[in-house]
């Protein structure tokens, strides 16, 4: 399916950056929360694939997420300013499908009422054929 070499894609994208590994160190991307997490990272949330043209077009909604235990939002969001500049509009090689375009579609960042940590969730809308 598309949407594994996309999400497998972003994965190498993210964790192969020298700079964000710098922010949330070298394992400091996930495909999910462990129970103790350490924290800054980045995790990858939902996703919602779809087909568009009910042939070879997929469109798919992704969410990742920014956990800090920073006070204030300044880490997650530069954490989340930093992941933007990786992916938005970036040209990526897929295996076995085709990268059309990938861009941000918005941030939200909030406390968690029951951890108290700082999250940021990013939006991003992929086409792939």
């Amino acid at each position: 399916m598309a949407v594994n070499a996309l999400m497998k894609a972003i994965f190498a994208r993210l964790s192969g950056d020298a700079e964000l590994r710098a922010l949330v160190g070298p394992d400091g991307v996930r495909d999910r929360m462990l129970a103790r997490a350490e924290l800054p990272c980045v995790v990858f949330g939902e996703t919602d694939s779809r087909d568009e043209d009910g042939e070879t077009l997929q469109v798919h909604l992704i969410t990742l997420e920014v956990w800090s235990l920073s006070e204030g939002r300044r880490e997650t969001q530069v954490i989340a300013a930093r992941v933007r500049a990786l992916l938005h509009d970036a040209a990526m090689a897929l295996e076995g499908a085709v990268l059309v375009s990938l861009l941000h579609r918005g941030t939200r960042t909030r406390r968690e009422a029951k951890t108290k940590f700082q999250l940021a969730e990013m939006r991003f809308r992929a086409v792939t054929e």
